[in-house]
């Protein structure tokens, strides 16, 4: 490889194959929820309710396919409908207490998951990695012009 970002890419593709990082339910037998969900109710835990359009802007998702992952996870109980708490028009998304639960539970898997990967690792080096894929999830964030926040 000549330069770092193809061996940056090299690993970002190698590090999307394995079940750690992919949360696609069926995949990994202790997997809770799909990626997706895991995702939309991490946002809503962290931002509080949104409507479907700042969830639409959030994740640059098209209407179509941003119905059928908050419809998955409305249906499933993990997310619920309410009038808008500043008192707008539109209704907004909230995670419910199952849906804070299973996600909870879905974190510590992974968090349990990430321990048994880096078990030898010194903790300034989980840290400074930690600050590397900050540092580069902001970068994209700020190309992308979607900042997530972060708790």
């Amino acid at each position: 490889m000549t330069r770092p970002t193809e061996e940056v890419e090299y690993e970002q593709m190698l590090l999307g194959r394995h079940s750690l990082a992919d949360h696609r339910g069926g995949r990994h037998k202790y997997a809770l929820m799909d990626r997706s969900a895991y995702i939309l109710l991490s946002r809503l835990r962290v931002q509080g309710p949104m409507s479907n359009g700042e969830l639409s802007d959030a994740f640059g998702l098209d209407a179509s396919t941003l119905n059928r992952q908050t419809a998955a996870v409305t249906r499933a109980g993990l997310a619920e409908r309410i009038a808008d708490p500043d008192g707008g028009m539109a209704r907004k998304f909230r995670i419910t207490d199952a849906g804070t639960e299973l996600l909870d539970a879905e974190r510590e898997r992974v968090v349990h998951s990430l321990d048994q990967v880096m078990h030898d690792w010194p903790d300034d080096d989980i840290a400074a990695f930690a600050g590397y894929l900050k540092r580069f999830n902001t970068s994209i964030e700020e190309l992308s012009k979607r900042p997530w926040p972060r708790p």
